[in-house]
């Protein structure tokens, strides 16, 4: 019988501190997430300084937490998986130099982990019969990519944003319309209260390009009839508003896909990342798939926020491979997919 191979993942890119314990790529020991939300929430959006300092604080007690909940000793882990980029060049930096130093003091060797790679890598957990080749969209705060997973950690971008990433846009338009900060959950929620077809946004496209996205355009119509309703003294609905962008992104999103799954004939799609937790996106989705004969796999809303067990799973595939970090391993916050 082989021996089971145990991962500690650590993930710190933005504002959640996290690390959990991964066995032979798909189980789940553990996943402990220290959450930073509560702070942020006060200034409207994540602050790099105050993260990066709530990462050192936190970092050490969640990666007990997540020893001491998978059972396991330090002694015990097989490798060290840790996000280096991309992210915020502080709150990265706290992950990695904590990777480091547990894998210099034990000798274990050290996997970086690409922060995207980890978001794909999510819908592993609770889909055993998931395997390459399958088709990914990954919807973040940073990031709208549409992906060829060819193998565990090969990738091909098939298509990206030129502007803003759709995660960014519901923070935007959150704000815009008085939701606040985390926008995401907060436009799903208040969506569901409003009419999707009050008011029509644009859907854009790229011509030389049908498969890459664009949501500035969307964002700025948004604005500008917050403006014009307020030019002319009236009120808007919030639900309203909140409804009809969240199907002008969506209906891109989806369509985007479908295009792209057909041209090449793929027949799984998996969605990752923040935005995959979208309710109207799971939904048009799912709708799309079953039309086109399409298998369509999403990780469950703790696997779609940063967590630790995504970049356990990744790092699992990665060590198989023989994938190794040096002593030198560095943030790099614009790590572009698939670069090492």
């Amino acid at each position: 019988m082989e021996k089971d191979i145990l991962i500690l993942g650590i993930e710190s890119s933005c504002d959640e501190t996290a690390a959990a314990v991964i066995k032979n790529g798909r189980t789940v020991l553990s996943n402990v997430i220290s959450s930073q939300i509560d702070l942020h929430t006060l200034y409207g959006g994540v602050v790099p300084e105050i993260a990066s300092r709530k990462h050192v604080e936190r970092i050490n007690q969640v990666i007990e937490g997540a020893l001491k909940e998978a059972q396991v000793t330090l002694e015990e882990i097989d490798a060290i998986g840790v996000t280096y980029g991309p992210g915020l060049v502080g709150a990265l930096l706290v992950g990695v130099a904590e990777a480091k130093a547990i894998a210099f003091a034990l000798n274990k060797p050290l996997v970086g982990v690409h922060h995207i790679e980890g978001h794909i890598a999510a819908n592993f957990i609770e889909h055993k019969e998931l395997e390459p080749p399958f088709f990914s969209l990954v919807v973040s705060g940073g990031h709208t990519h549409l992906v060829k997973v060819t193998d565990y950690g090969e990738f091909e971008i098939i298509g990206r944003t030129r502007d803003d990433a759709a995660g960014e846009a519901f923070d935007k338009v959150a704000r815009a319309i008085g939701l606040g900060y985390p926008g995401g959950p907060k436009i799903d929620k208040v969506s569901k209260e409003g009419n999707p077809h009050a008011i029509e946004f644009p859907r854009a496209s790229i011509t030389d390009a049908p498969f890459d996205f664009s949501f500035s355009g969307v964002k700025s119509s948004v604005l500008n009839y917050l403006n014009g309703q307020k030019m002319k003294g009236e009120e808007f609905n919030q639900a309203d508003v909140a409804a009809s962008f969240q199907k002008a992104v969506v209906d891109v999103l989806v369509d985007h896909t479908m295009l792209a799954a057909k041209e090449y004939q793929m027949k799984s799609i998996a969605i990752a990342g923040g935005v995959a937790s979208n309710s109207s996106l799971r939904k048009a989705m799912k709708e799309a798939c079953d039309k086109a004969g399409i298998t369509l796999y999403y990780p469950s809303p703790i696997y779609c926020t940063d967590n630790a067990a995504m970049i356990g799973v990744a790092a699992y595939y990665e060590y198989l491979k023989g994938t190794r970090s040096g002593w030198d391993l560095n943030a790099v916050p614009n790590l572009k997919l698939g670069e090492r």
